[in-house]
């Protein structure tokens, strides 16, 4: 690797020498022409010329820097245009630039660069890798890293400048891993009057105050202290972690903008606080602080819903304030079902025809309704294999504003021909505040018109609710699709309430937390999924309630185990009272009635159960005509 000689200042910063960033008048001298001849064009200052608090940001000589605080002093500029500075100063060398998805990444630093950066500064841009080659040979990448892995599709690479824009959206394992890939092969300038001098690798953030980082970001650069899952703490040294706080008065474009001003001052307290003022200490006492979006997310079209699947619907009421509505699904676990070894030779025999007669495949029973009808099996995505059971939140209405009846009808309109079997409604819905039927009423009026349940009262145990949820998070049985867009956003805002720290403050906007609450606590006991998990309080609320087919509630002794309410009580011999139902795959009904742990066991249970379902689905003979 060669590099580009320049009168390169450095400075000591503690006892470690470190770079000193370019300038406004070092940035014009990088500037570069379509034929490289070196005849000036265009200045780099004729494009981009930093704000006072960008400059500070661009001469800090910390390894790692954090800018931003409030939202509008334009940090994503900054970082994009140090990468480009970066990538320029020394030739060959690679550069990085990150967000979280995909989209964000469209809609920032891609756009930005678009918009901002001339064609005649770069050599090439390759749309399908988003790799811009400049003119001396570096490469600036932008990427993504929407699941918490996504960071080693980088091993092997090393970058002389990682810039990750909005960084609370990343957790500390994923940082942590990054660092190891800042280095530069080229230790010092080897021509020019810089030789001898060192190059630094470094790395730097922008962002705002909350979401799931909030908590590391805020004790590396504020606190200037370890966090949480540093194993390392002896080697943090706060020097290396420079803060440079930017406020919307430090952007000139958006400093006397009254209009912008005025729609960050109407934000919810806390969102006020973060985006106009900055504040650090607003969002303190996380509550879902191990919420993250890679791991706890996933796009709708990866999750496979099978009509069978129990569902059900939870609904916040409210008028002024949003109502909130959510709809969940409970998927079985994913686990080989014990097949006899003479069913397993069958299959065989019947692939082999298949491959025989130029077929790919054959018919697998579990593909097959007990009617011998060809029904799509449980055949999930990547999110979906070797799991337990989950809980699926897959779509969300969020609206003000709507009477009761009009709530019932978006509702009945937007499950469309679903099968839903309950409805749980915010307890305070079914209060007579007036002569005229309650909201639960008026809500049930149209649902059942609609063939949609009565809303049944949820339980609102919010301490037990609260850390069933988290409880729910940590062991991976609740995801939610990308489409709830709120209830994503909500999550990772919410905070302990300094009078009772178990519980979570109230606040405006909190209202998809709560809907989802009622879903999970009082459905996911209705499903049987993850029901250990849940306070005595909220077990004892309906001993008579219903559990959804092939799912199993679960029993006292069951609390404390993993996944206490999927365990299937029997003894050695099987279930004498076997039951069927029409449209779910026969095998995946005999699998959930099987008890025994051990082979020989096993396959006495299933060839059982596989009488009883021949003789609850044979045909039943006309009746006998009386002589």
């Amino acid at each position: 690797m060669t590099t580009v000689p320049r009168d390169k200042k450095t400075r000591n910063v503690g006892s470690n020498w470190q770079q000193y960033r370019p300038g406004v008048e070092e940035i014009e001298e990088l500037r570069r022409d379509s034929t490289g001849d070196g005849t000036a064009v265009n200045h780099l200052t004729d494009y981009y010329r930093p704000f006072p608090r960008q400059e500070d940001f661009h001469k800090s000589g910390a390894k790692y820097r954090l800018f931003g605080g409030a939202a509008g002093p334009g940090k994503t500029k900054a970082l994009l245009w140090e990468a480009i500075c970066q990538a320029n100063e020394v030739a060959g060398c690679d550069t990085l630039l990150l967000r979280r998805t995909y989209p964000e990444l469209e809609a920032s630093l891609l756009a930005q660069f678009r918009r901002d950066v001339p064609r005649h500064f770069y050599r090439k841009f390759n749309e399908s890798k988003y790799v811009v080659t400049w003119h001396n040979g570096s490469t600036t990448r932008f990427g993504f890293c929407r699941n918490e892995n996504d960071v080693y599709r980088y091993q092997g690479a090393e970058f002389l400048f990682i810039g990750v824009d909005e960084l609370t959206h990343f957790t500390l394992k994923q940082w942590q891993f990054l660092t190891s890939r800042n280095r530069c092969p080229e230790r010092v300038y080897c021509a020019g009057e810089n030789a001898g001098k060192r190059i630094v690798p470094c790395m730097a953030g922008a962002t705002n105050p909350g979401n799931i980082g909030h908590a590391w970001v805020k004790a590396l650069w504020v606190d200037k202290t370890p966090p949480p899952g540093f194993e390392q703490a002896g080697l943090y040294d706060p020097r290396d972690y420079a803060f440079i706080k930017a406020r919307l008065a430090d952007n000139p474009i958006y400093a006397n903008d009254r209009e912008y001003q005025k729609s960050l001052a109407a934000l919810p307290e806390h969102l006020r606080k973060a985006f106009l003022e900055g504040d650090w200490n607003v969002f303190a006492g996380q509550y879902f602080d191990i919420f993250d979006y890679g791991r706890h997310t996933a796009r709708p079209e990866e999750i496979r819903l099978e009509p069978w699947y129990p569902r059900w619907i939870s609904i916040d009421w409210g008028f002024q304030h949003n109502s909130a509505v959510y709809w969940h699904c409970a998927i079985p676990a994913v686990a080989q079902a014990f097949r006899p070894e003479a069913f397993r030779q069958h299959e065989q025999n019947l692939s082999d025809r298949g491959r025989q007669s130029g077929h790919t495949s054959a018919p697998d029973r579990n593909t097959l309704t007990p009617e011998g009808v060809s029904y799509s099996s449980a055949a999930h995505g990547p999110r979906n294999t070797d799991h337990g059971p989950r809980i699926i939140t897959y779509r969300e209405f969020v609206q003000n504003g709507l009477s009761p009846r009009m709530l019932a009808q978006a509702i009945a309109e937007r499950s469309g021909r679903e099968n839903i079997s309950e409805v749980f409604l915010s307890p305070d819905a079914f209060a007579h505040r007036t002569a005229e039927s309650s909201i639960a009423e008026q809500l049930g009026d149209v649902l059942i018109a609609n063939g949609l349940p009565r809303p049944a009262p949820a339980d609102d145990d919010r301490i037990g609710g609260w850390q069933y949820m988290y409880q729910l998070l940590e062991s991976d049985t609740w995801l939610v699709t990308e489409n709830c867009d709120q209830l994503i956003a909500c999550l990772p805002t919410l905070v302990r309430d300094n009078s009772n720290v178990e519980d979570i403050r109230k606040m405006d906007g909190d209202d998809p937390a709560d809907s989802a609450r009622y879903g999970l606590v009082s459905g996911g006991r209705f499903a049987g999924v993850g029901a250990g998990f849940v306070q005595p309080r909220a077990m004892e609320r309906s001993p008579d309630f219903r559990v959804a087919p092939g799912f199993t509630p679960a029993s006292s002794a069951d609390v404390g185990a993993r996944f206490p309410g999927l365990r299937y009580e029997g003894s050695a011999s099987p279930p004498s009272g076997a039951k069927f139902v029409t449209g779910m795959p026969l095998g995946e009904q005999i699998r959930r009635q099987v008890s025994a742990t051990d082979p020989t066991s096993q396959a006495i249970h299933y060839q059982r159960l596989e009488s009883e379902a021949r003789k609850h689905f044979r045909p039943k003979g006309l009746p006998r005509r009386r002589r």
